[in-house]
């Protein structure tokens, strides 16, 4: 549904079932009271809320041929679906959000349904599963698209996203942190925590599709996060974060590992103003001017959104209200407390600019339900002052992530209301049945909704016994690096203390790479941290290769990391070559033309990189294997599709006869992608931690010599 309140009213749309009747007449009445939609708009509202959401599509903004792709869903896909009729409903061309910046984010009042089933949109569905594949777009909802906007990401920040999963708003920072292609390492990062260990591993897969060095999951209870330690100057020094997104009642942990002068953003998909404007107004209350709403109102043109409110009351599930805590009878004492009403002193109130708040409607725009409120931190929190930033080393080493032996330490009861609960994290059920209407999550012990986290625990949380291999750096004289650096002629630049692998013992199969910031953290929390994956592949081990001077080929997801330091096996080539690696699995070297043959015949055997570069395009990089008479490029077949389409090259079979034809000079494009690359198993890991090659055969026609994986074809995360 719309938001996460209303789905527990309105619940099942998408399910399956035939006949869902969504009216509540308490719902609608409590929602009527609160005055929250503008007068004569309400049966819009709810007309908005009974229908599904429209399809939405993010533009990855900082990869390689974002306006390619722009102009490929405009000028061909979106052109398909004009004045198309499915079901006796006329599709509306997609039109772009107003508020999103560079035309980067598109809907449609097609839904997800459509696109996956009707045969006339196949061309466009495929598409789309194939791009969002590589990374280079994002099928994510309107509304969270905002709170990364509203974050205003530079290069250099460090980030903190508290409930990442499934991790559509972790992409969009990573994202902003690389807007600058010609940084590979960006100075700052992203720690993506998640509480549940399963949906970390949905936040692997979404961060792994972006390729970047600066990211790391983490599966951690927001409310209790560790604090982390950095060496600063040669100095033990506190990570606090320049921008941190958070929901609920996680908010109160996240100030407090939130620096000075730094932005957080807290959203949810409730429109309810007991777990908005009131979690707000208790947490300003709380921080005594440490805290202040940031004015966002210019910093999305074209978004429309409502004032946050400064008044509202409580009403119960059988439709009994409050307008103050001092209506409560003491028997309800333990589900309402004081902190869910407003301020009553009207100065104090109208000091919290709680008007600062964005609340977004579903039928002002056709999106979700959301509310969003920007914090900025203008000093420490009050409950954290006795703490210095810089600690004693033997203190800082003593720190432990439970809430009994955090530096965190709260006096006695600061946000106490905020974070209520029984020892268990469970809620007595006859209590349950008073909660009133809407009751915050973030007040109240119950946050059992999927992806929110939960309670703090009772007892001292456990660090170990997660299935997870070891982050080992490689030091700068491992004997690794002897045969890379000469092989690849590295510059001398290159960061090697970066590099690290994933197993204490026996032969390093893959190789990774963080930023030089995120390698600090690792270094000083391993024992703090339960890491689940960072970092970004950028060699992998094949036993063929050491014969020809290196025992590492490259990764195709490393490669726009690598290659800035990289000064040979590079091989230049024209966007005719391209289409032949990328339509062919092996072929001939003569298949090149002229120059890019003469390169490849003075260059020795084992592992490539193959490079385009179109003007003024942003350049195709590609790893790949110069064999004895035959050259292959080693690309995941998505990525593969990718770069034909921006080359012009049609990728799938048209079923309906909707899409141009071919020219007999295309015979080796579309029919050799479907038929080769769909039967190139040299996909790059995707969700999962293993991964399966395909060995070129012994012997084959073309005489190619075999990059094959250590220990047969299934290589281990290592």
């Amino acid at each position: 549904m719309r938001s996460s309140l209303h789905h527990c009213v309105l619940q099942g749309w998408g399910a399956g079932y035939a006949d869902i009747v969504k009216e509540n007449k308490l719902f609608e009445h409590y929602y009527k009271e609160q005055g929250l939609v503008p007068e004569g708009e309400f049966e819009q509202f709810m007309d908005a809320m009974r229908e599904p959401l429209p399809a939405t599509i993010r533009i990855t903004g900082y990869k390689s041929h974002a306006k390619e792709i722009l102009h490929c869903l405009k000028e061909k896909y979106f052109k398909d679906i004009q004045e198309l009729e499915i079901d006796g409903q006329m599709m509306e061309a997609p039109q772009a959000l107003s508020w999103y910046p560079d035309e980067q984010a598109w809907h449609t009042n097609m839904s997800r349904k459509i696109i996956r089933k009707s045969p006339l949109l196949e061309k466009f569905h495929q598409f789309l599963v194939s791009e969002t594949e590589s990374g280079n777009i994002s099928r994510q909802e309107a509304v969270s698209m905002i709170p990364p906007l509203l974050l205003k990401i530079e290069p250099h920040h460090k980030i903190l996203d508290m409930c990442a999963a499934p991790g559509s708003k972790t992409a969009q920072l990573i994202e902003m942190l690389h807007a600058d292609m010609d940084v590979p390492f960006p100075e700052g990062f992203v720690i993506a925590n998640d509480v549940d260990n399963k949906r970390c591993y949905l936040l692997v897969h979404q961060a792994k599709r972006l390729n970047s060095p600066c990211i790391m999951v983490v599966n951690h209870d927001a409310s209790c996060i560790p604090t982390l330690q950095i060496d600063s100057d040669g100095k033990k020094d506190i990570l606090f974060y320049d921008r941190i997104l958070c929901d609920l009642r996680i908010a109160v942990r996240g100030v407090e590992q939130l620096a000075v002068g730094g932005r957080m953003v807290y959203s949810t998909c409730s429109l309810n103003p007991i777990e908005d404007e009131a979690v707000i107004a208790a947490l300003l209350e709380k921080s005594e001017g440490a805290l202040e709403l940031a004015d966002s109102s210019a910093d999305l043109p074209g978004l429309k959104w409502m004032p946050g409110v400064t008044s509202w009351k409580l009403m119960t599930k059988d439709g009994q209200w409050f307008s103050d805590w001092s209506e409560v009878p003491s028997s309800r004492h333990t589900q309402i407390r004081p902190t869910m009403f407003p301020p009553k002193d009207a100065e104090k109130l109208a000091a919290l600019h709680l008007e600062r708040c964005m609340r977004i409607l579903p039928h002002h725009q056709n999106t979700g339900g959301f509310f969003v409120a920007v914090l900025v931190k203008k000093a420490p929190m009050p409950w954290n002052k006795r703490y210095p930033k810089v600690l004693p080393h033997n203190e800082v080493s003593s720190m432990a992530s439970s809430p009994a032996d955090a530096p965190r330490l709260l006096p006695e009861g600061p946000l106490e209301e905020m974070e209520r609960g029984s020892s268990e994290g469970k809620v007595d059920e006859e209590a349950e049945k008073e909660v009133p209407k809407g009751a915050s999550v973030a007040q109240e012990a119950s946050a059992k909704q999927e992806g929110m986290c939960g309670p703090p625990p009772s007892k001292k949380m456990r660090l170990f016994g997660y299935k997870e291999d070891p982050f080992v750096f490689l030091t700068e004289d491992d004997p690794v690096f002897n045969t890379i650096q000469s092989f690849y002629d590295l510059s001398g630049d290159f960061p090697k203390l970066n590099v690290l692998t994933r197993t204490h013992e026996g032969k390093k199969r893959h190789l990774y790479m963080v930023s030089k910031e995120l390698r600090n953290v690792l270094l000083n929390n391993s024992e703090r941290m339960k890491v689940i994956n960072t970092g970004v592949k950028v060699w992998s081990r094949n036993s063929d290769g050491e014969e020809f001077g290196c025992a590492f080929r490259l990764a195709q997801e490393g490669i726009y990391t690598l290659q800035p330091y990289i000064r040979s096996r590079i091989i230049r080539v024209s966007v005719e070559d391209i289409k032949v690696l990328l339509t062919q699995e092996n072929p001939f070297l003569s298949k090149l033309e002229d120059d890019a043959h003469a390169q490849a015949k003075k260059m020795g055997m084992g592992s490539i990189v193959l490079k385009y570069i179109p003007n003024p395009q942003c350049p195709i990089q590609l790893c790949g294997w110069r064999g004895k008479t035959s050259i292959r490029a080693f690309v995941p077949r998505n990525e593969r599709f990718h770069y034909l389409r921006m080359l012009g090259v049609e990728v799938f079979r048209d079923k309906q006869g909707l899409g141009q034809k071919r020219g007999d000079g295309e015979k080796e494009g579309k029919e050799q992608v479907e038929d080769e690359v769909e039967k190139d198993a040299e996909e790059e890991e995707g969700a999962g931690d293993n991964e399966t090659e395909l060995d070129l055969e012994n012997g084959d026609q073309n005489g190619s010599s075999k990059p094959k994986t250590e220990g047969g074809n299934k290589e281990t995360s290592s």
